[in-house]
């Protein structure tokens, strides 16, 4: 492939360069979509066989997790070869197949580039471990040890326990922030930058259209290596690590977050502009500072277009004031920003199991998803109102899981394969052995289960998808202030002389509410949208919304 041949393909899905605001893109955990040979692996090939599924919700683009070549530690997210496809998944040929018939449906195609750390089979640690004077040596964080002989400071990994690990041939720490087979880069190396940048290049040459840019504030540590304050107990939260991972006890001060991050991301934003509609996501994995590192990541031209923090990934329940609470907060650090939520995805309990959500519940949240301020990631399976699957200790494959059993069950639980008929015990996802077992209580919500059911919620997705693509408002409008009225969280979405005001009852209780003075005529009846009352008030059932348009 050549520049000219992606800028042709770009033509035919009308590049709007700012496509990204307000767009809708769809997860897809390549292990566990759909395998096309038979191995128990999902593959490209068989993302490609269920692409129509994807276009038929009306989504904006596809964000394929890590297909990369890599010794699969950490599944993908350990990468030995940027710049090629893991046989597993298949080729570099199934993934222009993949590319071409993406555009064909309309859908823009999203990769995750892992750019913090890389594998320690990748070539550039090959060699930079052996020894302190090869070209390189310096592109990986390398400590001498305190004079004791321990590690350099106090940083922790998020997979337990410290985070470095000794290598007796330099005599010194490499840094992990995860996995010890997963050594951090060292991007105040300018050739270190380089070669990222050049791994972009070569992807967005071959035809993609952004980026999902995996942990996108861990990329600098803290030149002096200065130790990590301890966090006080009640600040801390289990956001990006479990409660019974000391990971929690730090302040992250110095091993991630910081300040020169922004110049490479500027370095990154300028590549992309010069791929008309290129575009990123990155995700920010904070707990403490997660909202305010996205409105500095993402304000102005030259950092990432968007990013996503896990406020609404947390384990605490999305109440009416919580969701107001989280939107005064963005609109005092990242109000110049651009927000991308998600309420589920590949490493999170899935939300109907983390919140407990009835059938009733569940259509609510997505049609709040779809209201708000800023894009929206939808992870696979979400559509179906999959729950988290029971996986059993003697068949867990996260290394992450097994570390923390049984207080954390780690992350198999949400990646477990997608179900599209329940005509056998794989769900239509394999004719071999799944990687992971398919749940049981997955099989009657497959696609072809909801395909025939025209109360299902699969179709309530694509009503709600539909709903937000004709109303511009909720795309790319601006927000009025997010409030919540007891159980019913409200705001206002404008673009131009199209203003929609938006009512939610989060509770399982009836709840009323004032409408704002003003004419309004009710839409999104078909999303269950409930008129006012006589009074002029809304009285909204359990878990009902309200959609109105000031006339």
């Amino acid at each position: 492939m050549n520049k000219k041949a992606d800028f042709d393909m770009a033509k035919v899905l009308d590049v709007d360069t700012d496509w990204w605001r307000g767009a809708v893109i769809y997860q897809i955990y390549p292990r566990s979509y759909q395998d096309s040979n038979g191995d128990g692996v999902g593959d490209l090939l068989g993302i490609v066989q269920r692409l129509p599924h994807i276009a038929s919700l009306g989504v904006d683009a596809i964000w394929i997790s890590p297909f990369f070549t890599s010794p699969m530690k950490d599944f993908g997210y350990d990468v030995s070869n940027y710049c090629d496809v893991d046989p597993m998944f298949g080729s570099l040929a199934d993934f222009d197949a993949l590319v071409e018939t993406a555009h064909e449906l309309g859908l823009r195609v999203m990769i995750d580039l892992v750019l913090s750390h890389t594998s320690d089979q990748h070539a550039w640690f090959a060699q930079s471990h052996q020894d302190r004077t090869n070209d390189k040596a310096d592109w990986y964080v390398w400590s001498d040890p305190k004079p004791d002989g321990t590690a350099p400071n106090n940083w922790l990994s998020i997979f337990g326990g410290p985070a470095w690990t000794w290598e007796p041939r330099r005599e010194q720490y490499y840094l992990h922030n995860f996995l010890s087979t997963q050594p951090d880069l060292n991007f105040h190396n300018p050739d270190v930058q380089d070669a990222l940048l050049d791994v972009t290049r070569f992807w967005l040459d071959r035809g993609v259209d952004g980026f999902r840019l995996d942990t996108i504030n861990f990329y600098y540590a803290d030149k002096d290596l200065r130790d990590n304050p301890a966090l006080p107990p009640e600040r801390r939260n289990a956001n990006i690590a479990p409660s019974v991972n000391p990971y929690n006890h730090q302040e992250h001060l110095y091993s991630k977050n910081q300040p020169e991050n922004l110049e490479f991301l500027a370095r990154f934003r300028a590549l992309l502009e010069e791929y008309p509609g290129a575009a990123a996501v990155g995700e920010v994995g904070d707990a403490q500072r997660g909202l305010e590192l996205l409105g500095q990541y993402t304000a102005g031209t030259t950092g990432v277009q968007m990013c996503y923090a896990f406020e609404f990934l947390a384990k605490d329940p999305l109440t009416a004031e919580r969701v107001a609470q989280v939107f005064a907060e963005v609109d005092t650090v990242a109000a110049d920003g651009w927000a991308c939520w998600a309420f589920s995805n590949h490493d999170v309990m899935r939300h109907i199991t983390r919140w407990d959500l009835t059938p009733a519940a569940a259509r609510a949240y997505a049609t709040l998803i779809l209201c708000l301020r800023g894009s929206v990631c939808l992870y696979q399976g979400e559509e179906l109102g999959l729950p988290e699957a029971d996986v059993a200790f003697e068949d867990l494959q996260d290394p992450y899981g097994i570390e923390f059993w049984p207080e954390f069950k780690g992350r198999d639980g949400c990646r477990t394969p997608m179900v599209w008929e329940p005509s056998n015990q794989t769900g239509g996802f394999t004719s071999g052995n799944p990687w992971l077992p398919v749940s049981s209580d997955h099989l009657n919500r497959s696609v072809a289960a909801q395909e025939d059911d025209p109360g299902a919620l699969l179709h309530h997705y694509r009503r709600a998808i539909a709903f937000r693509r004709t109303h511009p408002a909720l795309v790319k409008g601006t927000h009025g202030g997010v409030s919540a009225d007891g159980s019913v969280v409200s705001f206002t979405r404008t673009l131009g002389d199209q203003t929609l005001y938006c009512a939610f009852n989060l509770s399982d209780a009836p709840a009323t509410h004032a409408l704002p003075d003003g004419s309004w005529a009710t839409v999104g009846s078909e999303l269950g949208s409930t008129a006012p009352g006589p009074d002029g008030h809304l009285h909204l059932g359990p878990w009902q919304v309200a959609l109105s348009l000031k006339t």
